[in-house]
């Protein structure tokens, strides 16, 4: 498996300097974005297929970048979540309609079989126990669910956050390991885009149907 699983304690230690770090420089996450990114991040929900009336989990949610490009397609429901506090207040400001929760999406208890789509938009490198985090997430998912790993900037970006951060960031797996990972948790890889300045991961959780 490409992703370590790490105890209790070592998570909780990176996930209080992520939200210590995210409280600070939230607003670097506010628009206007880079050339190119507002058509990339459209493309990255577009990939999802969401359906009217789907329930959509965004994952690492920030400001809500993702929010109004996922709105545009008549959700049922959209559940943000993310470890910032300042994060999630500015999206609640932006948003009064989102629910939002501040945990590890490790920790989220939403029913069993609730979820149609989760968006994991960049960062996936900062999710801690990537295996607990995708066991739950199987959990949490429909049949035929879709998740969406994604960057806006290309995988090749985590080397730039890896500088300056205090805690372990993990890269974005290549096709070979995405396969090996996501086959272990119920889901199949249908979609995998790995460019320049675009990364697209998609998985979809297994039915029981032949």
């Amino acid at each position: 498996m490409p992703f370590e699983r790490r105890d209790k304690k070592e998570v909780e230690r990176i996930n209080r300097l992520q939200q210590e770090r995210f409280d600070r420089l939230v607003y670097m996450f506010e628009p206007p974005l880079p050339k190119g990114v507002p058509e990339r991040l459209a493309q990255i929900v577009a990939s999802a297929n969401i359906l009217k009336g789907e329930t959509i989990l965004d994952v690492g949610t920030g400001t809500g970048i993702l929010i109004p490009l996922i709105q545009s397609y008549l959700p049922g429901h959209i559940v943000a979540c993310d470890l910032s506090n300042r994060m999630l207040k500015q999206l609640n400001e932006n948003y009064s309609d989102v629910k939002t929760i501040r945990s590890d999406v490790r920790d989220l208890t939403l029913p069993d079989a609730s979820v149609d789509v989760v968006f994991i938009n960049a960062c996936f490198p900062n999710i801690a126990d990537k295996p607990g985090t995708f066991e739950n997430l199987s959990r949490m998912m429909k049949p035929a669910g879709r998740i969406i790993i994604s960057h806006p900037l290309g995988k090749q970006f985590v080397n730039v956050l890896k500088k300056g951060a205090p805690y372990p960031l993990d890269d974005f797996p290549d096709k070979h390991d995405a396969v090996g990972f996501f086959t272990s948790f119920g889901f199949h890889i249908q979609t995998f885009v790995d460019e320049p300045e675009l990364y697209i991961l998609k998985a979809v959780k297994k039915t029981d149907l032949p």
